[in-house]
């Protein structure tokens, strides 16, 4: 299946070698910030002890959907919001996180370097997640609608649902959606726009089959259809979407998966949108923000160009110059992050957690962060995270500041919440970039929460809006 997850790359600008790469940062950007140790350990603890009130459950299992004439607007909810953890310690929760997002990763690097397959081939099954599948909204399908958790990918560009009969159907929150008490189920022919711009088909009985398979052996496989969407009050006809019968991945209660990538095919393009942002809340509450359709971008926006890859339109490219951490900035050498092939690139996904970087890039930004937290104590290394500290005895401290600096002398700072993150409930924390050899690299959804991540699709500009969930 196409990664779920919100997914934009960034290329890069600026030649200089990594030997001459550091320099000072503007001097608004300040050199340190506090990281509430209390407070992040606390969130810890609440979401192992989340359980639900009846009016909470009321509240999700009805329709969060809102709408007006100039937008559409979708409540966006953390998977604790959808199913209370069922792990005992929060380290266990970290691991069992850090393993699906290695499984995510590794999709899309595969679904990076493999396009159109001529062979519609049998699935492989897989008892891993297909991604991290962090973030869900709640929509109606079919008419009447029915109410279906779908998780936001913007790796992906197929929106999907699992349908009746099943011959393999994963568990989900809500029942198996049924083509039958739809009046506006219609299945694709094979020889439909929809059905040939399919990466993967077939035809049975002139209707159009489709299969989106990941790279850790999850998939989906079924009709390919027209169906009515309904967001709020408003009901969107005619959108293609995939009725699977057959499909393998732990979504977490989730029916399906709604793409919003850039391909012809997602969700946002069938709606003719040309802008649609989402905030992302903190993952380990139950609090809740909004994936909005058509709505302009926040006055106040960091906005940088939207780039695109000449070869695979799914993905959403920036340019980025430079990473600084406290009072040294970092630039990134010109043609470590290209996005067209061989398959470089800084892709913004939502489905990955923890932002991969470049090796050389990665060892630059640690070496500058551990230099300036000299004064907290190490821990071990805890699974992906090679840099960890032990902040039990302490309530706040002070660490280095990170920062995006984007083409056009654009800054995203970040919050201390979003890269020195909890690993356990006893004090532990780890800084949240891994190092990757892959040419492609990603921002994951850890650096992006408490800040809303906007596409102008019109004007190929992406915009940052911190603190505005």
């Amino acid at each position: 299946m196409a990664p779920l997850i919100v997914l934009f790359i960034i290329i890069i600008g600026g030649a200089s070698p990594l030997a001459q790469s550091r320099t000072t940062p503007p001097h608004h950007i300040p050199k340190t910030t506090i990281l509430d140790v209390t407070a992040s350990i606390q969130k810890t603890l609440q979401v192992l002890n989340f359980n639900q009130s009846k009016q909470q459950q009321q509240h999700l299992l009805s329709s969060t959907s809102s709408s007006s004439s100039s937008k559409l607007s979708l409540q966006l909810h953390s998977r604790a919001s959808l199913q209370k953890p069922t792990h005992t310690h929060y380290k266990s929760l970290t691991l069992s996180r850090l393993e699906r997002d290695s499984a995510r990763v590794r999709t899309l690097l595969t679904r990076s370097r493999s396009f159109r397959v001529s062979e519609f081939e049998a699935p492989i099954i897989s008892g891993t997640s297909q991604g991290s599948g962090e973030y869900f909204s709640r929509v109606g399908i079919g008419h009447p609608p029915t109410p279906a958790y779908m998780v936001l990918d913007t790796g992906s560009d197929i929106s999907w649902v699992q349908c009746a009969p099943c011959q393999s159907c994963y568990r989900q929150s809500d029942p198996i959606f049924n083509p039958n008490t739809s009046s506006s189920f219609k299945p694709l022919s094979c020889a439909s726009t929809h059905c040939q711009l399919l990466d993967q088909s077939q035809c049975r009985h002139g209707n159009c089959l489709y299969e989106v398979s990941y790279g850790d052996g999850s998939y989906t496989v079924g009709e390919f259809v027209t169906e009515t969407v309904t967001i709020g009050q408003r009901s969107l006809t005619n959108i293609a979407i995939g009725c699977g019968h057959d499909n393998q991945g732990l979504f977490i209660g989730a029916a399906g998966l709604l793409g919003l990538g850039g391909g012809t095919l997602s969700f946002p393009a069938q709606l003719n949108s040309t802008t649609f942002s989402y905030c992302l809340v903190d993952r380990d509450s139950d609090s809740s923000s909004t994936l909005e359709f058509d709505a302009p971008l926040p006055h106040d926006a960091v906005t940088v160009p939207l780039r695109r890859n000449s070869e695979y339109e799914t993905f959403y490219y920036v340019g980025l110059e430079g990473i600084s951490v406290g009072d040294e900035l970092f630039l990134i050498p010109e043609g470590l992050l290209e996005s067209d092939p061989p398959w470089g690139g800084f892709v913004i996904d939502s489905g990955t957690a923890v932002t991969r970087l470049r090796r050389e890039v990665y060892e630059m930004v640690r070496t500058a962060f551990v230099r300036g937290t000299e004064q907290l104590g190490a821990a071990r290394a805890v699974s992906l995270f090679d840099t960890c500290y032990d902040l039990s005895s302490m309530s706040s401290v002070m660490v280095p500041t990170v920062s995006f600096h984007f083409e056009g002398g654009k800054v995203l700072t970040l919050d201390a919440n979003n890269y020195l993150i909890p690993v356990d409930s006893v004090g532990t924390f780890c800084f949240a970039f891994i190092s990757t050899n892959s040419p492609l690299s990603i921002i994951g959804n850890v650096q992006q929460q408490g800040t809303r991540v906007s596409f102008d699709l019109a004007n190929s500009l992406i915009g940052f809006t911190p603190k505005s969930c």
